[in-house]
């Protein structure tokens, strides 16, 4: 689609999900699993745990074996053979290199710890947030709507029998479009809520 093409027109909103499709413990799964921001985070433990186990094999000695070959000519007239030995001495640069891994670790996983926990009060909230615009949407349209409705046809009843004045009759109707515009805020808070939690 192009990015200056018109928008579609606006037919109805989408209809809001059961409940129980929106269940926390099912939704908190798969966040768990596909969460990108969980994802990143994940990746910087396992990248800390590898530093940590590159940090612990220092403890050892290294040993380099090489071979060369001597070249005169077109013959190979000797070989030579190399061995290495590193033996790590200092061993209090050594501890503190471990203590730091340990530290980087722990770092990586208090972060994942947090990243998943603030997912997871998103989600929370944005469930709950849905919820209470399900029932104010509810409430306006089973409720307030009907009253205000009942309300203003009394008013112009009113004013046609000359019982009420034109400022009745106004106050009514914008208590009417009042209630409408109430339930409509909460149609699109559920379905900025929906979008969120998706």
């Amino acid at each position: 689609r192009p990015y200056d093409a018109p928008l579609a027109a606006p037919v109805a909103l989408r209809a809001l999900p059961d409940p129980e499709k929106l269940n926390f413990n099912a939704l908190s799964e798969r966040l768990r699993q596909a969460n990108p921001q969980i994802f990143v985070e994940q990746a910087r433990v396992i990248s800390a745990e590898k530093s940590r186990d590159l940090v612990y094999k220092n403890r050892y000695p290294d040993f380099t074996v090489g071979i060369s070959a001597m070249q005169r000519q077109n013959a190979v007239n000797e070989w030579g053979v190399m061995l290495e030995l590193n033996i790590p001495i200092q061993r209090d640069v050594l501890r503190a290199q471990e203590r730091e891994s340990e530290a980087m670790l722990s770092a990586a996983l208090s972060r994942q710890q947090a990243a998943t926990n603030q997912a997871l009060a998103d989600l929370s909230e944005n469930l709950s947030a849905l919820e209470a615009a399900r029932q104010t949407e509810h409430l306006m349209t089973y409720s307030l709507m009907p009253q205000a409705d009942l309300t203003w046809r009394a008013a112009l009843a009113g004013y046609e029998n000359g019982k009420a004045d034109f400022a009745t009759l106004l106050d009514a109707q914008r208590q009417t479009r009042q209630a409408r515009l109430s339930q409509l805020k909460a149609q699109v808070e559920a379905q900025l809520r929906l979008a969120e939690i998706e």
